[in-house]
C-alpha cells in the first residue's frame, strides 16, 4: 500500500517548523575562535592554509552576495542540515514507515547535535554537505529509483565541498561515495574507496595552493611534529628527530599531551625544543616519522593509542573539554555576534548530554562496527544498502583518528555520530532479526559503556580552560 501524499507533506511542514526554529533560536550563529579567523580571511582577502580555504572562499561569495557576518554561512549549514535530514524523513514516511520518519527528525534536534550545528564553523560545514548529499540519494533510492543526473550533479557537489572543508573529511565522503555508486561486493568498494582517499590526499594540497589561493601555515608539518615528540618523550634514548636531551626536556615540560598537539606551540616552554625540526620540509619530517616508527613501534603505538582514547572520550574523567558546543561566539572585532539567553539555555542541554554515552564517540563507533555486522550479510535492498554506505562512512573516518589526529574536540565526530544514528534507524528491522550479532553487540556494548561510566567516576577532574590544559 502507497501512502497519501499528505504523509509526506507533513514531514516536510515539520522540517521546515524545525529549520525555522533552528534559525531563530540561534540567530545569528556561534562563530569560535577559527571562524573568527577564518572570517579575517574573508575581509582580507589573504587565505591560508591553516584552515581549509574552501569554507573561507565560500564564506567571501556569500558575503559578497548577502552582507552581513556569520548569518549567510549559518543559513546555509542549517539549511543543508535539515534539509538532509527532511529528505531522509519524507523518503521513509513514502515507504509507509513513519515511526522511522519521525526518529530521523528526532536525531537532528537532539540538544548535542542541533546545539554544535549551530556554530558557523568547518566541521558542521561538513556535516550539513554530507546530510544534504545523503538526503538526496535517500530520496530517490529509497524507493528503487534511479538517482537522476541533475541530482548526482548536487551530490557531487556537496560531497566535493564536504571533502574539501575538513582536512579529515575524505576518510568520511571518499568511501561514503564509493559505497553509494561503486558496483561489485561492498568490501571491493570499500577497497576501491581507501584507494580513492589516498588520491585525494595527494591532490587536496594542490587544490588549496593553486585554485583556492592558499598560502602556506605549515599546519601539514603538525602530525609529524606531535608524533615524533610522542614517540621521543617515550623513548628518549632512541629518539629520532630529537637528542636525548631535548626528549627529556619535552617530558619535563609536559609538552605532550594525548588530549591535542598545541602544548608543542607554547613559546616560552616547549616550541623553542621543536623549533629546529619546525623548519625542516614536511616530507623530510614524514620521512623521520617512519624511521621512528620502526626503531620504537611500542612508543608510537602507546602515543597513538592514549590519543585515540583521548578523542574517542572513552577512558577519560567526567567534563574532559571540548564536547559541549559554545552558547556565545569568541570575542572578535568583526561584528561576529551572539543568540540570545534561551540558546544559552538549549546549550547547557547539550553540555549534558555530551557527558553521557550519546556524547562519547568511541560508544558510537561500537555501535557502528555492530550494526555493520548487522547489515553485512542481509540482503541488498534500499534501506540496508543506504544504511551500509553510513556505516562505512563513519567507521572509516573513526578509525582515521587513531593514525591522523592532533586534537579531542568532540566536533571532529560529528558527522560518524549522525551517520551512525541514521544507519541505526534504517536497520531497525534487522536488528531485530540478527539475534546473534545483537547479543554480542549488545555485551560489546555494554562493556564500553561500563567501563567508561567507571573511568568518569574514579579518575580526576582535568582542567577545562585552554591555559590550564597546556600545562
Amino acid at each position: 500500500m502507497i501512502p497519501s501524499p499528505p504523509r509526506i507533506w507533513t514531514v516536510a511542514g515539520v522540517t521546515l517548523l524545525l529549520l525555522a526554529g533552528a534559525l531563530a533560536l540561534f540567530w545569528p550563529g556561534i562563530a569560535m575562535y577559527d571562524s573568527v579567523g577564518q572570517f579575517a580571511q574573508v575581509l582580507s582577502g589573504a587565505y591560508e592554509d591553516w584552515h581549509p580555504p574552501a569554507m573561507a572562499r565560500m564564506w567571501s561569495l556569500l558575503h559578497a552576495a548577502f552582507g552581513g557576518t556569520s548569518e549567510p554561512m549559518f543559513v546555509a549549514q542549517r539549511v543543508l542540515y535539515w534539509g538532509g535530514f527532511g529528505l531522509i524523513a519524507a523518503a521513509l514516511a513514502r515507504l509507509g514507515r513513519g515511526g522511522a520518519a519521525a526518529a530521523v527528525l528526532a536525531i537532528g534536534a537532539l540538544p548535542l547535535f542541533l546545539g554544535w550545528q549551530a556554530v558557523v564553523l568547518k566541521d558542521t560545514q561538513m556535516l550539513g554537505a554530507v546530510l544534504a548529499a545523503c538526503g538526496a540519494v535517500a530520496w530517490w533510492r529509497l524507493r528503487g529509483a534511479r538517482v537522476p543526473v541533475w541530482t548526482l550533479i548536487a551530490v557531487a557537489a556537496l560531497l566535493a565541498y564536504a571533502t574539501l572543508v575538513r582536512a579529515n573529511a575524505v576518510f568520511a565522503t571518499v568511501p561514503l561515495a564509493v559505497m553509494l555508486f561503486g558496483t561489485g561486493r561492498w568490501w571491493t568498494r570499500l577497497a576501491l574507496g581507501l584507494a580513492g582517499v589516498a588520491a585525494v590526499l595527494m591532490v587536496s594540497p594542490i587544490l588549496n595552493h593553486g585554485p583556492l589561493g592558499a598560502t602556506s601555515s605549515g599546519v601539514e608539518r603538525t602530525e609529524a611534529l606531535y608524533d615524533l615528540a610522542g614517540i621521543a618523550v617515550r623513548a628518549p634514548d632512541t629518539a629520532i628527530g630529537f637528542t636525548p636531551l631535548e626528549a627529556r626536556s619535552l617530558q619535563a615540560g609536559h609538552c605532550v599531551k594525548p588530549y591535542f598537539w598545541d602544548p608543542l606551540g607554547e613559546e616560552t616552554r616547549c616550541a623553542p625544543i621543536v623549533a629546529r625540526l619546525q623548519r625542516l620540509p614536511a616530507g623530510a619530517l614524514y620521512r623521520m616519522l617512519v624511521a621512528a616508527i620502526f626503531r620504537n613501534p611500542v612508543a608510537y603505538a602507546a602515543h597513538r593509542l592514549a590519543h585515540f582514547n583521548s578523542t574517542e572520550r572513552w577512558l577519560v574523567p567526567a567534563g574532559w573539554a571540548g564536547a559541549a558546543p559554545p552558547a556565545r561566539s569568541e570575542p572578535n572585532d568583526f561584528a561576529l555576534g551572539n543568540p540570545g539567553a534561551v540558546a544559552r539555555g538549549w546549550q547547557v542541554a547539550a553540555r549534558w548530554m555530551a557527558e553521557t554515552p550519546l556524547g562519547w564517540p568511541f560508544a558510537w563507533l561500537t555501535v557502528a562496527i555492530v550494526g555493520l555486522a548487522v547489515a553485512a550479510p542481509r540482503a541488498s535492498g534500499p534501506p540496508r544498502d543506504l544504511a551500509l554506505a553510513l556505516l562505512v562512512s563513519a567507521i572509516t573516518l573513526e578509525l582515521s583518528f587513531g593514525v591522523l589526529s592532533i586534537a579531542s574536540d568532540l566536533r571532529y565526530h560529528l558527522w560518524p555520530m549522525v551517520a551512525t544514528a541514521l544507519a541505526t534507524v534504517l536497520l531497525w528491522g534487522d536488528w531485530r532479526q540478527s539475534k546473534r550479532a545483537g547479543r554480542i553487540g549488545g555485551l560489546a556494548l555494554a562493556v564500553v559503556l561500563v567501563a567508561g561510566t567507571v573511568a568518569r567516576l574514579t579518575l580526576p577532574t582535568p582542567p577545562t580552560s585552554y591555559r590550564d590544559l597546556l600545562r
